[in-house]
């Protein structure tokens, strides 16, 4: 009887549990539901003023990327899409192919050569970039006499449109009538062809990267720098610290987090420049200066027939490098303590 009783007692307090943590999971749901339509009728006007902006980036983001994407899985080029002669409309014929595209571009010698050449293009400039900004946002950073009008200079690069730089680098390139070349002759040294050698081709376009991307870096680290308390340089050389240590001890550490933004930014914008290759040397002498990008272009509207699945291949590929970029060295921040 008693163990009837015990048993009976432990089946209760079982139920008991059960109906609580029922109970408690309604409770849950409902809070989360509830807190949900608080959170709208609230916030309802900040939701209302982005939904638009999340309307447009998923019509002018979203949905070219998924096309893409698409198009990508097929073999898809401009004798089986859909098309229009004249009155008469021709359906697409492009077929589903799985993989087949990626396995052709990662298996083509071309996909290491564009790759390497890329790396190589991005870690130049943005170490340079980098570099010449910090120089010039330190130089700025102090009171001297014109100021305003040098940082006025060295922002102008910026103001001007890229296409117009280019086109401007490229007159002064010229191996016969340009001004560098004929600055050379000046000075008794043989013209050197910027833009006919593969080298010399090479320098060039990383040059021109270097000119349009320095003011950017520059106002970013001024900003940072001007945000560092100016009692820690004052307590730094009262304790007998040289111009070397403060900057390494106090310069650099407070100008982490910009660093650490601007870096990738300016990597993500140099791995994609597409119009200093394009307009500079369209990718040569030969194909010596191609970069992914320009390489997917020319899949595109170059190439006979033009092949929109494997341009789509090139485009996606180069989403996933830089996607696995940005993991990458968030995951490297995070270890060095950064918060991103």
């Amino acid at each position: 009887m008693a163990a009837h009783t015990s048993q009976s007692v432990v089946k209760a307090a079982g139920d008991d549990d059960t109906v609580v943590a029922r109970g408690r999971s309604r409770r849950t749901d409902s809070g989360h539901k509830g807190g949900l339509r608080r959170a709208l009728a609230t916030h309802w006007y900040a939701w209302a003023m982005v939904a638009p902006v999340v309307l447009v980036l998923g019509v002018i983001i979203g949905w070219p990327l998924v096309k893409g994407v698409y198009l990508s899985l097929t073999d898809a080029n401009e004798r089986n899409v859909s098309r229009t002669i004249g009155a008469r409309h021709i359906e697409a014929t492009y077929e589903f192919v799985g993989l087949d595209n990626y396995v052709a571009v990662l298996g083509d010698p071309v996909f290491l050569q564009r790759l390497v050449w890329t790396v190589l293009w991005t870690v130049g400039c943005v170490s340079v970039t980098f570099t010449l900004g910090l120089v010039l946002a330190n130089m700025l950073n102090r009171e001297f006499r014109g100021r305003a009008a040098y940082r006025m200079a060295l922002i102008l690069p910026w103001a001007v449109p890229g296409f117009v730089s280019v086109f401007a680098w490229r007159f002064l390139f010229n191996r016969d009538n340009g001004i560098l070349n004929k600055l050379l002759d000046g000075g008794g040294i043989a013209a050197v062809p910027w833009l006919d050698d593969p080298t010399w081709a090479k320098f060039s376009v990383i040059a021109v990267n270097v000119w349009l991307g320095v003011p950017f870096m520059m106002v970013a680290l001024l900003g940072g720098l001007q945000s560092i308390p100016g009692e820690l340089y004052e307590a730094a050389e009262m304790d007998g610290a040289s111009a070397w240590q403060r900057f390494r001890h106090i310069t650099l550490p407070g100008l982490r987090a910009v660093s650490m933004t601007v870096i990738l930014l300016s990597t993500i914008w140099t791995f994609n420049m597409f119009p200093v290759i394009f307009l500079l040397t369209r990718g040569g002498p030969g194909d010596s200066t191609e970069i992914l990008v320009t390489q997917a272009f020319r899949e595109a509207f170059i190439t006979s027939p033009r092949d929109f699945a494997a341009s789509a291949t090139w485009g996606v590929l180069i989403l996933l490098l830089l996607m696995i970029f940005a993991l990458v060295y968030r995951r490297s921040l995070r270890k060095q303590g950064e918060v991103w």
